[in-house]
């Protein structure tokens, strides 16, 4: 009794099944070990917190401006705060912002956390609507109740900074 088909084009089929998916997993393999350092993990500052990500390690960290937290150096060097509703995370950054970045605003920054826990930005990224935004980032948002689509209302400690002043119904 052999485990071997006895046509001889079904052996010829499982000789070279045989043969082809080896080199396939090998090839697979190899592009997965290839690409490890090109993968780049989404975090809002609370879920970095959470999840502490490794100095030097290739992330995204999204979330709100700070409000009053921007600081401009006359050598191009930009310090800021991302903050989400739960954590708040210093930002460093050295070059040109995006012409939509401002306080307050949405924004994307890849790049890694240093030993000293500021993260160093090699890329910053300002959203424009809620639209343009990747599906995993809003969804983030929802969740902390951070997110400003259609209707919602802003961010409690937001509203608190950016009150209205009430009017005194009188002539101006």
């Amino acid at each position: 009794m052999t485990l071997l088909p006895k046509s001889r084009k079904a052996r010829m089929r499982l000789l070279l099944l045989s043969i082809i998916a080896p080199v396939v997993t090998l090839a697979a393999g190899l592009a997965l070990w290839g690409m490890r350092d090109s993968i780049s993990f989404f975090y809002t500052p609370s879920q970095a917190a959470e999840a502490k990500p490794e100095p030097g390690q290739a992330i995204q960290l999204g979330g709100l401006v700070a409000m009053g937290s921007v600081v401009k150096h006359t050598d191009g060097h930009v310090e800021f705060t991302v903050q989400d509703k739960l954590a708040a995370d210093r930002v460093v950054y050295q070059g040109d912002l995006p012409d939509l970045f401002r306080e307050g605003q949405g924004i994307v920054a890849e790049g890694a956390y240093q030993s000293d826990g500021v993260f160093k930005a090699t890329r910053v990224l300002a959203k424009h609507d809620e639209k343009y935004m990747p599906k995993e980032i809003a969804e983030a948002l929802k969740e902390q109740g951070e997110w400003r689509g259609k209707g919602a209302p802003p961010p409690a400690y937001e509203a608190t900074v950016n009150a209205p002043a009430k009017s005194t119904g009188g002539p101006t």
